[in-house]
């Protein structure tokens, strides 16, 4: 009798452990479910808060230290100073309107007031709710958003500076920034990406759109096609042709250029805006176009003139980044490998032979590398964009030419109103300075150098 109670007994607690176990166990997953997308988008989050940092790391020390050791000793805190001083006020730009205006929601053509002062992107209290509320941006928060962004618009008129280092008015610099960076940046960002005339697959975009994945034409078509005509414009540096105007310090740009390689991987796989396979895809692919500039460059020197020099290896390698910037996102691996050897070749043949024949004072090469770089990127994108890295139509439908896609008109499209705007802006803008504050310095002044003649300070004290 006994054993037959003990039996009930142990029957009936594992029927009562069983029934009411089930509930402890669905909320279990509950939890855990709740807990991995929390990770999730804390990862995401982490990855793009490392994205911005990586994009400013480009401006300085990246691109200040690359440009200041292609400019003469009496000029590199100049360039330096350009770089440091556009952090600052495009920043402060960028907070009172310049995201708002890129990504508001304004329609076709520039973005509206949505975000003016940081509306719509700080945290608010809600009073009903009695807690804060967080604007968010699909997977991040809109601070992030906001934050990553911010650091294409200062990068970008600080990549121009290339073409009129050593004869520029910091003045005119200054003026020239706040201007361009307003009617010519603000409005190409919202086209390519605030759904804007430029954006792939909107109705009211022109030729369907074009894929840019990171900055194809909104950073380096638009900077390097502006860079053309300040160059033209502001006409050469004294001597050029006929004096020393060598770099002062190749050490400085080599530098330069593996910082520029290494937050290149915050720009591109940042762009994705999150941290999945599509941002692995695209550091790949980075990497990998960037490795093929450095042999293009170098080896056309080597077969052209002999030797390959320090100066192309780095100036191959920012090639090849800005060759895949457009398509970072939607090519595989060996067509990056083509995409940075192609650019590594053609940038050094706009870098030399066509520079020389036409005879404009591309000081820092900024249309050379980024101008014809980000176009042939735009054009090639067309050509090696596969739905395999990112079906971005979501119908399955073929992108590049090679899968038999029809998306070149939108790439050339999209390259050919860059340009057009980028011309007719910049020397609107360019006129507009000069006729405030005047565009380069006084011939005593540029002999003398920038860095005494416009901000009172030496680069190199020698006792």
């Amino acid at each position: 009798m006994g054993g037959l109670i003990r039996t009930a007994i142990l029957g009936m607690a594992v029927t009562y452990l069983g029934l009411h176990a089930q509930p402890v166990f669905a909320q279990s997953l509950e939890d855990v479910s709740a807990k991995a997308d929390e990770a999730a988008l804390a990862g995401h989050n982490a990855w793009m808060l490392t994205s911005c940092a990586l994009v400013l790391f480009m401006t300085a020390p990246g691109l200040a230290m690359f440009y200041g050791g292609l400019v003469r000793k009496k000029n590199v805190l100049g360039v330096m100073m350009q770089c440091v001083f556009l952090m600052g006020m495009m920043t402060v730009l960028w907070a009172l309107y310049g995201y708002s205006l890129c990504f508001g929601d304004g329609g076709p053509y520039i973005g509206n007031a949505d975000y003016l002062f940081m509306e719509g992107v700080q945290r608010t209290w809600d009073e009903e709710a009695g807690a804060a509320v967080e604007p968010m941006a699909d997977a991040i928060p809109r601070y992030t958003h906001m934050l990553f962004q911010g650091m294409f618009f200062i990068i970008t008129p600080a990549l121009i500076c290339g073409a009129f280092a050593e004869r520029m008015k910091f003045s005119a610099m200054v003026l020239f920034s706040i201007i361009w960076g307003t009617v010519v940046y603000c409005p190409l960002c919202h086209w390519v990406w605030g759904g804007g005339i430029l954006a792939f697959g909107e109705e009211h975009a022109i030729a369907g759109g074009a894929l840019d994945f990171a900055g194809g034409t909104v950073v380096h078509i638009s900077s390097g096609i502006s860079a053309l005509i300040c160059a033209l414009m502001i006409g050469p540096r004294g001597g050029y042709g006929s004096a020393d105007l060598r770099p002062h310090n190749l050490t400085y740009t080599t530098m330069g250029a593996a910082m520029l390689w290494v937050g290149w991987f915050g720009f591109n796989a940042g762009s994705e805006l999150a941290s999945d396979h599509l941002a692995a895809s695209a550091f790949a692919v980075t990497h990998f176009s960037a490795a093929a500039g450095v042999l293009g460059w170098c080896f056309y020197e080597w077969i052209t003139s002999g030797k390959p020099s320090v100066l192309g290896a780095a100036s191959g390698a920012v090639a090849g980044l800005v060759c895949i910037t457009p398509a970072a996102g939607f090519v595989n691996p060996m067509p990056a490998l083509i995409m940075g050897g192609a650019a590594g070749v053609i940038c050094a043949i706009a870098c030399g032979k066509v520079k020389a024949a036409f005879g404009y004072d591309d000081s820092l090469d900024a249309f050379g590398v980024h101008g014809v770089g980000g176009t042939l990127g735009a054009i090639l994108t067309g050509v090696f964009a596969t739905r395999a890295c990112w079906d971005i139509t979501e119908k399955g439908e073929k992108l590049g030419m090679l899968e038999g896609g029809n998306i070149m008109a939108g790439q050339i499209a999209a390259v050919l109103v860059t340009i057009a705007f980028s011309v007719v802006a910049t020397f609107i803008i360019l006129m507009i300075v000069k006729a405030m504050v005047g565009l380069r310095v006084s011939e005593e002044d540029e002999v003398r150098g920038l860095d005494m003649s416009e901000h009172g300070e030496e680069g190199y004290i020698f006792t």
